[in-house]
């Protein structure tokens, strides 16, 4: 991927979209943010604290976009073709952004000043999460009208793995982080396909990219392990570096910008949690809307994992990521491998 050597005022004929130099960026209470460089106008209008809704792979962000997409005044995607290129090229090689702020920042702007165009055949171009999401049966859309549009957002898979890009890219950006217990995160994503796929040695470029916070390999010790681990071992090393990318984000964002929501409270108490998330993002999430959300299939239900993952996967689990399950307030089973068998890497 290629990054512009300079930051520049853009207006391009087949994109409604442009960014300009300002001082600050101003939050919609009158308070000063982080400094920024640069706003984005898309459809006419200036983006302004956008929210991103980040977690590791099934962690429940897509209960989230689906109400936030259905609700009045608000552009949310999921998975823009023009988003997913840059957020899969970041977050797989984070060495080329590294130490090329505003260039990447740039690649960023356009990424998303493109996904979030409302055009009238717009939605033709949405993978089918997003049209699903938005309700849209026939593919065409659009899913958002430029009347009261109050807020961007974007929810596309993975994320979580690019989240420090986006915030140097959105100082004003406000990201909804979710939470949800390792084991049934992992019990979701070995069945699921896409997710396995990345773990083909053809793809995974643990050796080429190396520390790797999108699979989750951090030391010497992960990545020498990672050969040896079992599917179960791996799905384990990348819920935990989400969780510690959520760490780290605590401790660098204010609260006024970051929203923990853990996903077993969403289930069980729905309109207590639409209600602190309305408040956070500026938009009404009806309660009954969320309700709704509980009846959304979902492979592995809360605690499900206990009758999804065998012993020797449960006890994969615990072995890489029991540090971070007791952290984020998850009590460890204690179930162990045969004393025989195989150590999976730790970190």
């Amino acid at each position: 991927m290629s990054f512009p050597t300079t930051s520049v005022t853009k207006d391009h004929a087949t994109r409604d979209h442009r960014s300009r130099t300002v001082p600050a960026v101003i939050s919609q209470t009158g308070s000063t943010m982080r400094s920024a460089r640069h706003i984005l106008i898309v459809n006419g209008r200036k983006v302004q604290q956008p929210v991103f809704i980040i977690g590791a792979p099934h962690s429940g962000t897509h209960l989230l976009a689906r109400a936030m997409k259905r609700s009045d005044g608000v552009h949310l995607t999921i998975g823009q073709s023009s988003v997913l290129r840059v957020i899969y090229a970041f977050a797989r090689r984070p060495s080329i952004h590294d130490g090329r702020g505003e260039a990447a920042a740039s690649v960023l702007r356009d990424a998303f000043g493109q996904g979030w165009r409302i055009t009238p055949h717009g939605c033709m171009e949405c993978v089918p999460e997003c049209r699903e999401a938005a309700g849209i049966t026939d593919g065409i859309g659009p899913c958002a009208t430029e009347r009261g549009l109050q807020l961007y957002g974007d929810a596309s898979p993975d994320l979580a793995y690019c989240a420090e890009a986006l915030t140097s890219t959105f100082p004003d950006a406000r990201i909804v982080q979710f939470i949800r217990d390792g084991r049934d995160v992992v019990a979701c994503m070995l069945r699921d396909p896409a997710i396995l796929s990345w773990f083909k040695p053809s793809i995974a470029n643990i050796d080429a990219e190396f520390p790797n916070p999108f699979f989750g390999v951090e030391t010497e010790e992960d990545r020498v392990g990672w050969p040896g681990l079992s599917p179960a071992g791996k799905c384990a090393l990348r819920w935990r570096g989400a969780v510690r990318q959520a760490a780290r984000l605590r401790r660098s964002l204010p609260a006024e910008q970051l929203f923990t929501v853990r996903y077993e409270t969403l289930i069980e108490r729905p309109a207590a949690t639409a209600s602190a998330i309305s408040e956070f993002v500026g938009v009404s999430l009806p309660a009954a809307q969320m309700r709704e959300l509980r009846k959304t299939p979902t492979s592995v239900s809360v605690g499900g994992w206990r009758g999804a993952l065998s012993p020797d996967q449960a006890a994969d689990v615990e072995m890489i990521a029991g540090e971070e399950l007791r952290r984020v307030g998850y009590a460890l089973s204690g179930v162990r491998r045969p004393a025989s068998a195989d150590r999976p890497a730790s970190g």
